[in-house]
């Protein structure tokens, strides 16, 4: 199977991942785990370069990098599909990342990839408020992405909840970990 975690900067995507990963292994099932911007890869290397610059070109550049770290990873997932490399594939970040672009172009956007690209078999959104997203990065203590701000964190999580009506599985991650981490077991439950 095919999973997406997904959501804003700082809701615990990886966190999230992590557990459905260490759920899928202790079934004894081999996971693949891919993470956006996909550091491994001069792409995805270009792509986090790229977030910690300001401006509109520096958007269209993350943008551009983005698109083409995704579609490598689908090609990555695609061949070790053929060879029978993993039983499952999990991606942090793909689809929302178009909450990014501005409110005009965004959902339509969102229609033109769902369209296009692939569809995971299921979709998890992380949810936190802009508040809680921004203590989380800054209590990282790495260099902030232009991303990284309350401003862009509120107008994206906006953006993003408007998608989460197509079949996305919502995480309320505002509670406690023990909380978060019950709701996607309770979710992996499902897919039986």
């Amino acid at each position: 199977m095919w999973y997406v975690v997904d959501g804003m900067d700082g809701c615990g995507k990886s966190s999230a991942a992590d557990r459905i990963k260490d759920t899928l292994e202790s079934e004894g099932r081999r996971v693949l785990l891919i993470t956006h911007p996909n550091r491994d890869i001069k792409v995805g290397q270009k792509e986090a370069a790229w977030l910690l610059k300001e401006g509109k070109f520096a958007k269209l550049m993350v943008t551009s990098y983005y698109i083409r770290d995704v579609l490598h990873s689908i090609r990555v997932m695609k061949k070790a599909r053929k060879n029978d490399e993993y039983d499952d594939y999990i991606f942090v970040r793909y689809i929302m990342a178009v909450s990014y672009v501005p409110k005009c172009l965004c959902k339509f956007a969102y229609k033109f990839f769902k369209l296009v690209l692939p569809e995971p078999d299921m979709k998890f959104f992380i949810d936190v408020t802009a508040e809680a997203a921004m203590k989380r990065i800054v209590d990282r203590g790495e260099d902030l992405e232009s991303f990284e701000n309350m401003a862009s964190l509120t107008k994206t999580r906006t953006k993003m909840l408007m998608f989460i009506p197509d079949r996305w599985h919502l995480i309320d991650n505002s509670g406690t970990f023990e909380e978060t981490l019950a709701q996607i077991d309770a979710v992996m439950k499902e897919r039986n």
